[in-house]
């Protein structure tokens, strides 16, 4: 089969690759598209867990080709969507059902052969059919799981004031989770262009401010002006250094500001202690998700939370360097590549 392969850092190579072997409780999956996000990026500089060799791909929709003798629950031929997560269940954090933090955690894609390939294996307890959506849409859900985790996390009460750093996938999905879950007002602020449109057009928020994370000082005072106090939630979602230096000080006093960027390891922020401790400000990480595959399907199956055009651009496999070169251009909203 094709399949992207990296040997190390940077080292991309279209390989072929045996289709793999099966276990007894694992289905053979036929990938038919898979998308692409920061994460990715990251991995191909050699951050984020990454493991070489390594096929990536972790936002996987597919038909199951094959059933694992031990598989229940499925058959050749459904669609499905799959859990990218895969957990120990005997460190100390998983033993204390901090699942997320496993000492051991790996992920189908990032430290595991992935999607980005014909063929995938997984585990069947890791699989979840869909009906409803189509390919391009499905590779959604998993960032939709992840937007979930961070909702969990945030856990906002009703009727608070959003302010959104960055009109990504996640961002818009956030958009839409914090509005069907009591959010009065949500502002987001991104770069013109695609992802600032289709956030309109999905009538993601109730205001849009135009914000150059390269050089954001002149949207800042603009945002400042017509929100003086600040938001009860600010979601830095962008993996910008400099925006989320400066998020802080749109947090109200007693807010929450979500750190949910993916960001490279030299990344610093210097924020003022006395502001945090005086403002009585909550700093929380939203990092990935465990077990909200099952939310985002229904959410996603139901309709309630929309991504229809969010996925721009789609890529063959043997094209998949122009597909990174793409991301890293912030001129695509959601990238899929498709065998």
């Amino acid at each position: 089969m094709d399949a992207v392969c990296y040997k190390g850092p940077r080292e991309l190579e279209i390989i072929r690759a045996p289709v793999p072997q099966i276990r007894d409780d694992q289905v053979l999956i036929k990938v038919t598209c898979c998308g692409i996000c920061g994460t990715d990026y990251h991995l191909a500089e050699g951050e984020f867990l990454a493991k070489f060799p390594l096929i990536p791909g972790h936002e996987i929709v597919g038909v199951i080709s094959e059933v694992g003798k031990d598989v229940k629950d499925f058959q050749k031929g459904d669609r499905c969507v799959a859990d990218n997560t895969i957990l120990c269940d005997s460190c100390f954090h998983c033993r204390r059902g901090q699942y997320l933090l496993c000492e051991n955690f790996e992920s189908i894609g990032v430290t595991t052969d992935g999607g980005f390939a014909e063929y995938v294996a997984v585990q069947s307890k890791k699989v979840y059919k869909i009906q409803n959506l189509s390919d391009e849409e499905a590779t959604l859900v998993e960032p939709t799981s992840c937007a979930i985790h961070g909702m969990d996390k945030l856990s906002p009460p009703v009727g608070i004031d959003a302010l959104i750093l960055g009109a990504g996938p996640t961002g818009l999905i956030l958009a839409q989770l914090l509005k069907l879950n009591g959010a009065s007002h949500i502002v987001i602020a991104a770069n013109k262009g695609v992802k600032t449109e289709i956030a309109q057009s999905l009538n993601a928020a109730d205001v849009y401010v135009e914000l150059d994370r390269e050089n954001p000082a002149p949207q800042w005072g603009e945002i400042k002006k017509n929100y003086p106090k600040g938001f009860d939630v600010v979601i830095e979602a962008t993996g910008a250094e400099s925006v989320a230096n400066e998020a802080i000080n749109y947090v109200r006093r007693g807010g929450t500001l979500m750190v949910y960027g993916c960001y490279s390891k030299q990344a610093v922020v210097h924020w003022s202690p006395a502001k945090i401790f005086g403002d009585e400000i909550k700093i929380i990480g939203s990092f990935a998700q465990v077990h909200c595959f099952p939310r985002a399907v229904a959410y996603l199956e139901s309709g309630k939370i929309n991504v229809k055009g969010m996925v721009t651009d789609i890529f063959s496999i043997k094209d998949y360097p122009k597909a990174l070169e793409k991301l890293n251009s912030r001129s695509a909203c959601k990238i899929a590549v498709k065998p």
